[in-house]
């Protein structure tokens, strides 16, 4: 076998174990396989042909977790995950200059409709706001600037984000976090996996502990 043909090989493999033993371990990494299966506020809102679904123990009752979500976002309180590296790609200020260490009073207040940055002229729109038992964050994006689409736009992505806390006993729950996202045009699945998934898996991972560490003190 020449070095060409070798590398094909060792490419396809490579492909082939992490879309069957890696792949799907990472989309749905700490959820339970019925978190993962079942049906959570805002799966309603985006035909999902992609999906995750990450989940974190938490020795908390969903209403202590609840100030934490609800005040996310650029500008805000931040995203609990990396914050050097948020900083690097331009969608790092916070209120605080970091993810928030503490719950703040002036982000305690979002209704349905109203945005939540992630980055420079650019946010999600809280579409689903039911404290303490569901947080969803959606954003619809145009196909040709990349920018919140407005009616009458053509969709290049349009997908959710929910945050949902359920509880498993008095003080206890467990945070799950879904996103679901539909994308115009179809040939984007081959390009998710390897651009999307590593990152999102790694931030969100980082999200979901940070929240969790917060939430303990």
């Amino acid at each position: 076998m020449t070095v060409r043909p070798r590398m094909r090989w060792i490419a396809a493999s490579a492909g082939l174990a992490y879309a069957v033993l890696l792949r799907p371990r990472l989309q749905r990494w700490g959820a339970t396989r019925a978190e993962s299966d079942g049906m959570l506020p805002g799966d309603d809102l985006v035909r999902a042909r992609w999906q995750t679904t990450r989940a974190v123990p938490i020795d908390a009752a969903p209403e202590q977790v609840w100030p934490w979500l609800v005040q996310m976002g650029f500008g805000r309180a931040g995203w609990y995950s990396y914050d050097r590296l948020e900083r690097a790609i331009g969608i790092g200020d916070f209120a605080e200059g970091e993810s928030a260490r503490s719950v703040l009073s002036r982000f305690q207040s979002l209704a349905v409709g109203d945005s939540v940055p992630l980055g420079p002229g650019t946010g999600l729109t809280a579409a689903v706001v039911d404290p303490p038992r569901a947080l969803v964050l959606r954003m619809s994006m145009n196909a040709l600037t990349g920018a919140t689409a407005q009616d009458g736009d053509r969709v290049l992505l349009d997908w959710t984000w929910a945050f949902v806390p359920v509880p498993t006993g008095v003080r206890s729950c467990r945070l799950i976090v879904r996103v679901r996202a539909d994308y115009r045009p179809r040939a984007l699945g081959l390009l998710i996996p390897l651009l999307l998934e590593p990152p999102h898996f790694l931030m969100e991972r980082a999200m979901l502990r940070g929240i969790r560490r917060r939430v303990a003190g």
